[in-house]
């Protein structure tokens, strides 16, 4: 059974993911510039919480804390 911390952590890449296709279908519907911004914003956001999240998994498996 995985922790609670990597189940979090799981959460965290699935939130990451949403946020990437939210950012993906609001650029492809987007009518002004201020909104391609916005979702620039919210794709690198995402690419960040999922690397992070990767990495504290990574860390976790390390140290012998759980399958991930």
């Amino acid at each position: 059974m995985a922790s609670a911390a990597n189940e979090c952590l799981k959460k965290t890449l699935e939130l990451a993911a949403a946020m990437l296709e939210v950012a993906d279908q609001g650029d492809a519907a987007r009518e002004d510039v201020g909104c391609g911004v916005l979702y620039g914003v919210l794709r690198d956001s995402a690419y960040k919480l999922r690397r992070l999240a990767e990495v504290e998994l990574e860390a976790h498996l390390r140290k012998g804390g759980g399958k991930g």
